[in-house]
């Protein structure tokens, strides 16, 4: 039974949550299955020996990061700001090659979730102490709008992991005409874009036997169970993949198994599912040069210089603003 009083939500989850569910085809926003047990199976997930991204994107930084902390350098500092920090286990690379070079730099990493700056704040305490370290917690669009506060020297901006293939490509364009506006002539902008290839491999990545994936997609039902009193029966839906190697576009879905309904009290709805009906939770877009190329220069954007792995699985980019 679809709602039609009007709603006070007591968060942007609860909001999302109402309209994602009562949309037609439904929907939920992936970034809301980061809470601490999303993030904890996350690390499980950049574990698996199928999700080869972690991996790839490693040992390029392992093998280039020389390279990467000379174009990165400055002779009057910079600010290296990361978007979606994460466990910070690859930029660690960077940052320890960057004091091995002397390099005079601030490291601002920046994450939805508390949880994980947490971890990485006391990592870092524990591994790398000489490193100047200043957390900060948001989402992404909140924190671009900060950026521009950054202004007396060099911005290296910093997105590891293909986070922007969660992003469509209207969503990645505007993502990056953000930042964009952002930098100054001498900032850069490195980001992570994971590349088309063998549909198998990027179908196991998502969908691993072992049933990791599925428990984090599914976690967005039991973060509605937990914060909004709802009555998900995780076992009456299946984690579903697939992935078009046309427009290089992997979705992920929850599927009901069976007709039902389910209360979420906090709420006061209640969704009617259809057998077979699906709940589209994440995109994960695969990129290649021209694409890459492509939506840079609509956001105004060039590439300046690039690296990937031995398989040309992953590749890092650097981008500058244009010129005119």
């Amino acid at each position: 039974m679809k709602n039609t009083t009007e709603t006070t939500f007591e968060s942007a989850f609860a909001e999302d949550t109402f309209k994602g569910l009562n949309a037609f085809p439904k929907f939920l926003y992936s970034r809301y299955i980061y809470d601490k047990k999303g993030d904890e199976l996350f690390q499980q997930i950049m574990e698996m020996p199928e999700y080869y991204l972690t991996r790839s994107e490693f040992n390029i930084l392992k093998e280039n990061s020389e390279a990467i902390s000379e174009a990165f350098s400055s002779s009057d500092g910079f600010d290296l700001i990361e978007l979606g920090a994460g466990d910070g286990k690859k930029t660690k690379i960077l940052l320890k090659q960057l004091l091995k070079d002397k390099a005079k730099f601030a490291y601002l990493p920046i994450d939805i979730s508390h949880n994980v700056l947490e971890g990485l704040e006391e990592s870092l305490t524990k591994e790398i102490p000489a490193v100047e370290v200043k957390v900060q917690q948001g989402t992404y669009f909140a924190t671009l709008e900060k950026l521009t506060e950054y202004k007396s020297r060099k911005k290296v901006i910093v997105v590891l992991g293909s986070n922007i293939g969660n992003l469509h490509h209207e969503e990645a364009i505007e993502f990056l005409e953000n930042i964009g506006h952002a930098m100054s002539e001498e900032d850069m902008l490195f980001m992570g874009f994971d590349q088309k290839k063998n549909p198998e491999k990027i179908l196991n990545a998502y969908n691993d036997p072992s049933g990791i994936t599925e428990a984090f997609n599914k976690n967005l039902l039991n973060r509605i169970n937990t914060e909004l009193d709802g009555e998900f029966d995780l076992d009456a839906f299946m984690h579903w993949e697939t992935y078009n190697p046309e427009t290089g576009t992997a979705k992920s879905f929850l599927v009901s198994k069976k007709a039902q309904k389910v209360n979420i009290n906090k709420l006061g709805l209640q969704v009617n599912f259809d057998a077979w009906e699906s709940i589209h939770t994440e995109i994960s877009q695969k990129y290649d040069d021209a694409i890459v190329s492509w939506l840079a220069d609509e956001a105004g954007l060039e590439i300046t210089d690039q690296f990937t792995d031995e398989e040309n699985t992953f590749k890092n980019y650097i981008f500058k603003r244009k010129t005119n």
